[in-house]
């Protein structure tokens, strides 16, 4: 899909490729500042970056697993006014992910045509991927972070909300779910999605499905959510990938074992998501059927979009009662 070299747009090269081995491995996000209280520096990265209202804007994309985790973190937290977005086109081009004002898509801030011109705005020499989310600092002129786990973690910690999604009685657990879900899930539908060997594949796909049947099994215990009764941040980090399965993954990533509405609890749990406060309006299912099934010569060259499956995401629980 392209990157940035020294500051040029590359559209034939990508950081982001198979090892020897046919294993699909994904490039790390460079841009790695975080908003504190004092605009001390945090965990990574330099300072300066306080929790100012309307200071920061977010780029994101509606197909984005990442981006949506920052979307989701934005709508719980209520931040929808301290945190302005633009959001790219649904489908990338040769130029990578691009506005589209005629369609909506459009930069906000700069006007830009590509993503990757916001980039050099903020770093005129930078080599790397050109991703979302991808937090911008309007006072400086300059990118905070393109991690989303970053992103939705210095917005809990410095803004507040409603809930805290990263409580310390919880933490211990919450990084344990983070970490199996993100391994596994999150980017091991795209570790099979992208394998290049059958045995890498085989690989990725039994993490993703041994992680559904460890978070069913959990879930049996009548929990409404991972860590017991409150939605926290691995609530928050594993429904994207759950909103996409079945539209996507399923067949434009070979996780064809089952489908999301195969495992009774994980479904329950899924549609209880959907329908918290906020969260409906970050879905879009039919851009996700069609961004995941673009065209491209490995996977789908004729870029032909499958009819969508017969979900419906507002129906009860089979649990509650009528």
């Amino acid at each position: 899909m392209g990157m940035l070299i020294e500051g040029r747009w590359t559209a034939d090269h990508d950081v982001a490729r198979t090892d020897p081995s046919g294993e699909w491995r994904r490039a790390p996000a460079l841009f790695r500042n975080w908003i504190t209280q004092d605009g001390a520096p945090g965990p990574t990265g330099h300072g300066g970056f306080r929790p100012d209202s309307g200071r920061y804007h977010l780029y994101a994309a509606w197909n984005c697993p990442w981006a949506h985790r920052v979307l989701l973190a934005i709508a719980e937290l209520r931040l929808e006014e301290a945190i302005s977005i633009s959001r790219v086109a649904p489908r990338r081009t040769d130029q990578g992910w691009v506005f589209a004002p005629d369609q909506g898509y459009e930069d906000c801030l700069f006007g830009s045509a590509a993503l990757h011109e916001v980039y050099r705005r903020g770093a005129p020499g930078y080599t790397g991927r050109v991703t979302v989310p991808l937090l911008w600092d309007t006072e400086t002129g300059t990118a905070v972070s393109n991690e989303s786990a970053d992103i939705v973690r210095m917005l809990n910690a410095t803004y507040g909300g409603p809930i805290d999604l990263y409580p310390e009685a919880f933490r211990a657990e919450i990084d344990r779910w983070n970490d199996r879900i993100h391994a596994d899930l999150n980017n091991g539908v795209y570790r099979a999605g992208f394998a290049d060997s059958q045995a890498a594949y085989d690989v990725a796909v039994a993490g993703v499905f041994d992680t559904l049947d460890i978070i069913e099994a959990a879930l049996a215990d009548g929990r409404c959510f991972l860590t017991g009764d409150r939605f926290t941040e691995a609530d928050l980090r594993l429904f994207p990938t759950l909103v996409r399965f079945d539209v996507a993954y399923v067949q434009a990533f070979k996780c064809s074992r089952n489908r999301l509405t195969d495992f009774p609890k994980l479904w329950d749990y899924a549609k209880r998501l959907h329908r918290r406060p906020g969260v409906a309006k970050t879905v879009q299912f039919d851009i996700y059927r069609a961004g995941y099934n673009s065209p491209t010569t490995k996977r789908n060259p004729h870029g032909i979009v499958p009819a969508a499956p017969m979900i419906d995401w507002m129906a009860q629980e089979a649990s509650a009662s009528p």
